[in-house]
């Protein structure tokens, strides 16, 4: 299998994260690719139409792509146990998803000042994201700590990427100190082996 991949991507932080847990890196190729929604650059947009990252090239089939999809191609043929059955299912996609939203939202603020050309820049649309993510982490301290502190699964990879990416992009946005209870958490997992051999540097 091959991986399309660039280090920076929380989403595929995600997948990288998941190989990690399933001693199980050595199952894809990475391939590094690069590129922003003004230029595409070397991303797969043969093998993923919508030219976003990861995309994981697989043999018995097609390109699979959005971090969600992969990620339970990869726990099912791993057998990486890392999505619970139901009814903790639900629990599980539903900070999956909080952990993603977070991410993309983030994503969108770093192109919006850093990709978009100076004098079409929205500091205020980039502002709405950053909303957001404050009413994610809200929701994370308030209702979802007790299952971030269980066992190790996709929700909590999702949400320490996604976390892990504020820190490397937003990082004057100090959401440690708005959210010390999340904030205690991230620290303990960012410590594992999984997320400290992923840990982007750029």
């Amino acid at each position: 299998m091959k991986l399309y991949y660039a280090p920076a991507s929380p989403f595929v932080r995600k997948v990288m994260v998941l190989l990690h847990e399933a001693k199980a890196t050595d199952r894809v190729t990475l391939v590094p690719v690069s590129g922003n929604p003004l230029d595409p650059g070397t991303m797969p947009v043969d093998r993923n139409p919508l030219g976003k990252i990861p995309a994981l090239e697989r043999p018995d089939g097609p390109t699979l792509y959005d971090s969600r999809v992969i990620a339970r191609y990869l726990d099912d043929l791993l057998t990486a146990h890392l999505y619970p059955a139901a009814p903790h299912l639900w629990d599980t996609l539903v900070i999956e998803a909080t952990g993603d939203g977070i991410a993309e939202a983030a994503v969108l603020m770093r192109y919006e000042m850093h990709v978009r050309p100076e004098g079409t820049r929205s500091a205020a649309w980039a502002e709405a994201q950053w909303q957001k993510i404050a009413r994610a982490l809200d929701a994370l301290e308030d209702r979802w700590m007790s299952h971030l502190a269980g066992s190790v699964d996709m929700g909590q990879i999702a949400v320490g990427c996604a976390l892990g990416y504020l820190d490397l992009r937003h990082a004057d946005r100090d959401w440690h100190s708005t959210h010390p209870a999340l904030a205690a958490w991230y620290a303990g997992f960012a410590a594992r082996p999984s997320m400290q051999a992923t840990a982007p540097t750029a």
